[in-house]
């Protein structure tokens, strides 16, 4: 079963195969060490033979069994055919196997968790696009605006009469055809921001469990490195390439296996540890110092960001232009001080990378997420309040410049961060050398791009399709830099708990935090008079509850008012699903450290 088999040999081959039970038939063909297509070319040998021998016996199947025989293999090859399609336009498959063998699981950490952004931006684009978008431009006026090319930069002028922000959207019901189906624009808007964040949710609490799963409880299914050098390895790769990579990939996870289990614990003085205590300390104190000055100076650049625009600049592109300070200050604190705490790190001397990546990552998130608070606060309490005939608009031009002069900025931090620190270290002062990759700044510039997209889409929807096209880019020019400018990490170390962190993150404080801005904005905040799909209403959330009285006239919809009132309205329900939900997760934990128990014990058992 192991080898080529051909002539007589195939022959046989075929008999047995037809011989065999179909699940017994799949397993022998997949276990095979052949390609996809000479698999399929044998399956359907088999086929043929297991036909010809039924039409032998005169065991004619029925029209009906070969119509669904043959709607079933379609759908199968149909199935594979797409798969494969869809998995050749995943460019970066390659590429991160590439990168896990040069760099290893940590760099390749922030790449995955790079795709994984990616792709979550697609899925957004797609439902906006679908159920807001395209709605609007059926019933959309045409822009007597001039286009300067200015607009690109701050999202003013002819972008405010597009589909790009909240005030150009109607607050009437879409209909092409007289007597024909009509859309709510206010229901699909608010259905659409509302499931989609339902659906990010789920969609994290998943990626968390799976992640979570992977990295407590599958590896503990290995007994050491030799089933990893043993079990591992691939033998359908035949390709020299293929073959050395996976090579190098297999070298660098058993450095990293073995860098795990011979670290060193050091046994430092009492004097030694109060001087790290006391340095670890100041370092924090200096951090959160630094964290609290950048917020003050962003709220009051805010405070004179709006003073400006209410001061005549709201039809004037160059007067407009000035607000782009604001969007590079926030963006040159949020790449500045980041370079500053991994000098802090370094200063503090932790006894493995591993430490020194958490603790610089916690001071990030405090950091970036603080500037994010101040600038939420500033729009929903200042700019929501102010006299601006559309203040939705003008929070979704703000995020739009804050997204845009942060990718630009991030492109800026890998030339100046890694490209000229490669110069200095192979030129000038050669004892530095090649420069590390800087996952715990990286990362925290993804968490934060993402939470700006997250808020905005209320007020931007096409802002996931910005954020899509910006990662995009950034992929690719991280990859060339990191190729071309970093050196892998000085000690080898395992990251296996690194993407469940990162999703962690994401989900806390990020994703909640943009729950509570969300929130506020939609059932407390009034929208604007003259402009968007809820002008007129006392908050956005009216146009569901006006929705829902409606229903109660007719009497086969009463059971949608019947669960509005007694479940969506109700706090006793939410606060029985948030028990319940707590009670799992409980659950669900416990179990893991039963499976992590028994684990631990079978593997004792099995070493002595």
């Amino acid at each position: 079963w192991c080898y080529s088999i051909s002539g007589h040999a195939e022959e046989n081959l075929i008999r047995d195969l037809a011989s065999m039970s179909t699940k017994e038939r799949i397993k022998a063909i997949q276990k095979r060490p052949e390609t996809m297509r000479e698999k399929r070319e044998l399956r359907n040998k088999v086929l043929k033979e297991i036909t010809n021998k039924a039409r032998q016996r005169g065991d004619r199947p029925s029209c009906c069994t070969q119509c669904l025989q043959g709607a079933a293999v379609s759908f199968r090859r149909f199935g594979n055919t797409l798969s494969e399609r869809f998995q050749q336009l995943r460019v970066w498959q390659k590429i991160l196997k590439v990168i896990g063998a040069e760099f290893g699981t940590s760099v390749l950490s922030y790449f995955v968790f790079l795709t994984w952004l990616l792709n979550f931006n697609i899925f957004s684009f797609l439902i906006n696009f679908s159920f807001i978008i395209i709605p609007q431009f059926l019933a959309a006026e045409p822009n007597n605006l001039s286009f300067t090319g200015l607009e690109l930069f701050t999202g003013a002028g002819y972008f405010q009469q597009t589909v790009l922000y909240y005030g150009f959207y109607t607050n009437a019901t879409i209909s092409k055809i007289e007597n024909g189906p009509s859309y709510n624009m206010q229901l699909g808007y608010i259905f659409t921001v509302g499931i989609y964040f339902l659906i990010c949710f789920l969609i994290l609490l998943f990626s968390m469990a799976k992640f979570f799963s992977r990295s407590f409880i599958q590896p503990q299914k290995f007994s050491g490195n030799a089933s990893k050098l043993l079990c591992t390895w691939d033998f359908n790769i035949t390709n020299e390439k293929a073959v050395k990579l996976k090579q190098k990939n297999l070298h660098t996870q058993i450095k990293e296996h073995l860098a795990e289990e011979n670290k060193e614990v050091l046994n430092l003085s009492a004097m030694e540890r109060v001087r790290h205590v006391a340095t670890h300390l100041l370092a924090w104190v200096v951090s959160l110092g630094t964290a609290v000055a950048a917020c003050a100076g962003v709220y009051f650049l805010s405070i004179n960001n709006l003073e400006l625009f209410m001061k005549g600049y709201s039809n004037d592109l160059e007067g407009q232009s000035a607000m782009l300070v604001l969007p590079v200050i926030v963006s040159l604190l949020n790449t500045l001080i980041p370079f500053f705490f991994s000098w802090l790190g370094h200063m503090e001397k932790f006894q493995t990378p591993g430490q020194h990546l958490y603790i610089t990552i916690t001071r990030n998130i405090i950091l970036k997420m603080s500037i994010v608070g101040i600038l939420c606060y500033y729009w929903l309490n200042i700019v929501a309040t102010s006299e601006s005939q559309c203040w939705e608009t003008l929070v979704g031009q703000d995020i739009y410049r804050l997204v845009l002069v942060d990718f630009i900025f991030c492109l800026l931090g890998s030339f100046f961060g890694e490209f000229l620190r490669r110069i200095i270290g192979t030129t000038v002062c050669l004892n530095l050398g090649l420069p590390e990759f800087d996952i715990a700044r990286n990362v925290l510039d993804l968490i934060y791009a993402q939470t700006l997209t997250w808020i905005g889409i209320l007020f931007s929807p096409l802002l996931p399709g910005i954020q899509m096209i910006a990662f995009f880019i950034v992929f690719f020019v991280k990859k060339v830099s990191l190729m071309r400018n970093c050196q892998p990490p000085r000690k080898v170390w395992r990251t296996s708990q690194m993407m469940t962190s990162f999703i962690l993150l994401l989900f806390c404080p990020s994703f909640l935090g943009v729950l509570s801005v969300i929130g506020v904005a939609v059932w407390r905040l009034k929208p604007s008079e003259g402009c968007g799909p809820f002008r007129g209403l006392p908050a956005m959330f009216s146009a569901v509850t006006e929705w829902v009285k409606s229903l109660e006239s007719y009497t086969a919809s009463k059971w949608v008012a019947w669960i509005y009132r007694n479940l969506i309205a109700s706090e006793l329900f939410f606060f029985i699903l948030c028990t319940f939900l707590l009670v799992v997760i409980y659950l669900y934990w416990e179990i893991i450290r039963a499976k992590k128990t028994m684990a631990k014990g079978l593997r004792q058992q099995i070493e002595n």
